[in-house]
C-alpha cells in the first residue's frame, strides 16, 4: 500500500512539533529543576512527618549536572525516640533512559560519613513506623495478591536500587537493644565494573569482615561472598540473644537467574558454606561441623503458593540429595514435603554426617548402598488424611566395624545408668548377674501380653516403625496445636534408654531413628531379647526399674506370678511411671477411674486370644497394692513416650514471653525459680480432697487414653 506524500508530509510536521515541545518542556523543567527539587524535598518531609511521625532533615539539596543529586547533612530523627539516621554527604545519580519509561534505577550513589542507629530500650524502638500498618479504606474490596507478580515486583524493585558504580565511605550501622549491642563500620565499599569489595570492622576492631563479589542489576545476577579476616564469621550476639553458637569460615550466596515461567515466577539460587559450627542445646549436646554443604535452591512462587523445586540439590560433603517443598496459602493451607537421593555409597553417606551429630556412631565401617525416599503431605483442613511414608532402602548392606558404640552390646550383660533430672540414679545390670533381672520366658504372659497391647501391638511384626502411628500423631498434633501424642515404638523407647545420652535434641532425636534401623534391619539382636531387655530396664516408678522391681514394690511378688488385673495395671503406668501409686485408694484397691482402661486393655487381649472373655472388669477388682505402700499418692512428673501419648507435654507460654520466632524456635534460658506447686509434686504432697476440676480432668484424661488405645487396637 502506497502512502501520499501528504500523509508522510503532515507526520513529520507532527514528529517535529512534537520534539519542539518535549524540547522546550525540558528546557523549562531544566530551568525550574532546582525549585522542582525543593518542592519534592519539602512534599517528602511533609509525608514523614504526618505519616510516620518522623522528623526528616535535608540540607543543601542541589543538581551536579544532568542527572545527579546531592544532599549534605541528611537526619531523620523519629519523634520521642533516639536518633535514626545520619549522612553527611549524598550524591545519587540516576539511568536517564530507564527514566523515560517510569523506571527509576540508580546509575552511582556515593556516601561520605553516615551512621544507621538502632535502639530497643524495654518495649521501646526507634524504628517503630517500619511495622506500623496502614489503615484499610473501608469502600475497597479485599483481594489476595498475585504472590508470583509480588514476588517479580519486589525482585525488581530491590534490583533497580543497586548502582551500577558505588563509592560508601565512613559507614556505621550500630545495633542496641537494651544491653546488647553490635557495630558494623563500613571503612570501605566500592562497585566498580561489577566487582563488589567492602571492609567492615565489627564491635571495635572484634572482627574485619569483608563482603566480595559480582553485581550485574541488569541481568538479574548477583553473586557474594562473607568471609573474615584471619578467623571465622561469628556472631556473638546471636548466641547471647538465643543461646545458638554460630560461626563458619565461608558463606557463598549467588542469584543465578529469576524468570517468570507460564503461570510461576522461579528464582535460581546457589548457597555454600564451608567449616560451619552450631551449637544449641535444642539441636545437640555437642557442637556440630559441617565442613562443606550447599544447595542449589530453586524456588517456585505462583499464584497462591511458593515452594522449593525438585530440581533443587542439597550437597553435604559427597552426598547429594533432592528436595521439594511447598506451601498453598488458599483456598486451604497445604503442606507438602519430599526428599529423594539416588542410591548412594553406604560408606559415604555416614561419612557425610556432620561431624557431632551422631556419638555413638560415630566411626562407623559398612558396606553395600542406601537410597532414602519421604513424602509428606497435609491439607490443614483434612489433618486425619496426612500422608507420611519415609524408607531407607539397602543393597547388599552390611555392617563391617561398629564405632564409639557397639550396637551388639544389647545381646550381652551390659550396665544401664538411668537418669533423673540430669543426674544420674544408680548402675543397674541388665543380665543374669542382678538378682532382680527376670529372663522373658519368667515373666508372667499377663504382664507381656498387657504391655505390647498397650504399647506396641505389631512390635513382632514390625521393623522398628510404625508409620500408621505417626500419621496419627501428625494429625493430633496439628489438630491440639501441641506434642499430645508420639509415635514411638517399643524399639524406640528401648534404643532411647541403652544408647543414647537423655538429652531432648533433634540430633538425638535422629539418632535414635538410624540405630532402630540398623538393629532392626540387620539382625542385631532378636526382638525376644529386646523385649527382654526392655521390660528389665524401664522405669515403674521412683527409683523402680525393671520388671523384677516392679512386681515387687507394688505387689510383693516375683513377675512370673502376675495376675492379669496387676498385669494391666502395670501396663497403665509404662508412659508415665511415677504415677504409680496415684492411682491407689488409701485401702490398696484401685480408683474407679480405672474400670474403663481395664475393659479395654483386656478387650483387646481377649480379642488376640491372651485372655478369655471376662465380664468383671479383667481383674480390676482383684488389684490390691502391697500395705506398706498405702498412703499418701505422689504426682507424676515424667514426660510421656510411647506409640499411645506424646513424648513431652506442651509448654505453654504466654504474653510477652512468647517472644519472637527465634525465641520460639530457640527457646530462652529458663528461669532460676521453682513454684511452690512444683516443690509439693515434687515432694509428693497432695492435696487430700479434689476439687470437682480436678475429677474432670481425671475422667477427660481416662477418656483420651481409652480412645488412643482403641485406634491402635483397632
Amino acid at each position: 500500500m502506497r502512502i501520499p506524500p501528504k500523509y508522510l508530509k503532515i507526520a513529520g510536521i507532527t514528529v517535529i512539533a512534537l520534539l519542539v515541545l518535549a524540547l522546550i518542556a525540558g528546557l523549562i523543567a531544566f530551568s525550574k529543576r532546582e525549585a522542582i527539587l525543593k518542592t519534592v524535598i519539602e512534599k517528602a518531609v511533609r509525608k514523614a512527618r504526618n505519616s510516620y511521625q518522623l522528623n526528616l532533615t535535608i540540607n543543601n539539596p542541589r543538581f551536579e549536572g544532568l542527572r545527579s543529586v546531592a544532599f549534605s547533612d541528611i537526619s531523620i530523627v523519629p519523634e520521642n525516640r533516639d536518633s535514626l539516621l545520619y549522612i553527611n554527604d549524598l550524591h545519587v545519580g540516576i539511568q536517564l533512559l530507564p527514566l523515560l519509561s517510569g523506571d527509576l534505577k540508580i546509575a552511582n550513589i556515593q556516601i561520605k560519613e553516615g551512621k544507621i542507629n538502632l535502639v530497643k530500650r524495654d518495649s521501646v524502638r526507634n524504628y517503630d513506623f517500619l511495622f506500623r500498618k496502614k489503615e484499610k479504606d473501608s469502600t475497597q474490596k479485599s483481594t489476595r495478591a498475585d504472590l508470583a507478580e509480588l514476588a517479580n515486583k519486589l525482585l525488581n524493585q530491590a534490583l533497580d536500587k543497586i548502582p551500577e558504580n558505588m563509592s560508601l565511605n565512613n559507614f556505621e550501622v550500630h545495633i542496641r537493644h537494651d544491653d546488647d549491642q553490635l557495630k558494623l563500620y563500613t571503612t570501605s565499599a566500592t562497585i566498580e565494573d561489577g566487582a563488589l569489595k567492602s571492609n567492615i570492622l565489627i564491635n571495635n576492631l572484634e572482627s574485619n569482615w569483608h563482603i566480595d563479589g559480582k553485581v550485574d542489576p541488569d541481568e538479574r545476577q548477583l553473586d557474594f561472598k562473607l568471609y573474615a579476616s584471619g578467623k571465622k564469621v561469628e556472631l556473638p550476639v546471636i548466641e547471647k540473644k538465643l543461646g545458638l553458637k554460630l560461626n563458619f569460615d565461608t558463606l557463598y550466596t549467588s542469584l543465578k537467574e529469576a524468570k517468570r515461567s507460564g503461570d510461576s515466577f522461579k528464582i535460581y539460587t546457589y548457597c555454600a558454606v564451608k567449616n560451619l559450627l552450631l551449637n544449641h542445646p535444642k539441636i545437640a549436646a555437642n557442637n556440630i561441623i559441617v565442613p562443606s554443604g550447599a544447595i542449589d535452591a530453586n524456588f517456585m512462587i505462583g499464584e497462591n503458593y511458593v515452594g522449593l523445586d525438585s530440581s533443587s540439590v542439597i550437597y553435604l560433603n559427597n552426598v547429594k540429595a533432592n528436595p521439594y517443598i511447598k506451601y498453598t496459602l488458599s483456598p486451604t493451607k497445604i503442606y507438602e514435603l519430599k526428599l529423594r537421593t539416588e542410591k548412594l555409597d553406604a560408606q559415604e553417606l555416614f561419612n557425610s554426617f556432620p561431624v557431632g551429630l551422631f556419638e555413638s556412631l560415630e566411626g562407623i565401617q559398612v558396606a553395600g548402598q542406601l537410597q532414602y525416599s519421604m513424602d509428606f503431605y497435609l491439607d490443614s483442613k483434612r489433618p486425619d488424611s496426612v500422608r507420611f511414608n519415609s524408607s531407607l532402602k539397602k543393597t547388599d548392606f552390611g555392617i563391617l566395624k561398629w564405632g564409639k558404640t557397639n550396637l551388639e552390646k544389647i545381646n550381652n550383660t551390659f550396665v544401664y545408668t538411668p537418669y533423673e533430672y540430669g543426674k544420674p540414679m544408680r548402675d543397674i545390670t541388665i543380665g543374669p548377674g542382678n538378682p532382680d533381672y527376670v529372663p522373658l520366658n519368667q515373666i508372667s504372659p499377663y504382664l507381656r501380653n498387657a504391655v505390647l497391647t498397650a504399647e506396641d501391638p505389631s512390635f513382632f511384626s514390625h521393623r522398628g516403625f510404625v508409620e500408621k502411628a505417626f500419621t496419627r500423631s501428625i494429625a493430633t498434633n496439628f489438630k491440639e496445636k501441641a506434642f499430645k501424642r508420639g509415635g514411638s515404638t517399643i524399639s524406640m523407647q528401648l534404643v532411647k534408654n541403652v544408647f543414647l545420652n537423655r538429652q531432648k535434641t533433634m540430633a538425638r532425636k535422629i539418632e535414635e531413628i538410624l540405630i532402630v534401623w540398623l538393629i532392626e534391619n540387620n539382625n542385631v539382636s532378636s526382638k525376644q531379647r529386646m523385649f527382654e531387655v526392655y521390660l528389665n530396664l524401664i522405669e515403674w516408678g521412683p527409683n523402680v526399674y525393671g520388671i523384677g522391681e516392679a512386681a515387687r514394690h507394688y505387689f510383693a511378688k516375683h513377675p512370673s506370678d502376675l495376675t492379669l488385673g496387676e498385669s494391666i495395671f502395670l501396663a497403665n503406668i509404662v508412659p508415665r511411671p511415677k504415677k504409680g501409686l496415684y492411682f491407689f485408694e488409701g485401702d490398696g484397691s484401685l480408683r474407679t477411674s480405672m474400670r474403663g482402661y481395664f475393659k479395654l486393655i483386656g478387650g483387646l487381649m481377649a480379642q488376640r486370644g491372651f485372655t478369655a472373655r471376662d465380664t468383671s472388669a479383667y481383674g480390676f477388682y482383684s488389684v490390691r497394692l502391697k500395705e506398706s505402700l498405702r498412703r499418701g499418692t505422689p504426682v507424676d512428673t515424667t514426660a510421656i513416650d510411647s506409640l499411645m501419648e506424646g513424648e513431652e507435654e506442651p509448654v505453654i507460654i504466654e504474653g510477652e514471653e512468647a517472644g519472637n520466632f527465634f525465641t520460639r524456635l530457640f527457646g530462652k534460658k529458663k528461669p532460676d525459680t521453682v513454684h511452690v506447686s512444683q516443690v509439693n509434686k515434687l515432694k509428693g504432697i497432695k492435696d487430700s480432697v479434689k476439687s470437682p476440676a480436678d475429677l474432670r480432668r481425671e475422667r477427660r484424661e481416662q477418656r483420651r487414653k481409652e480412645k488412643l488405645l482403641r485406634e491402635s487396637g483397632g
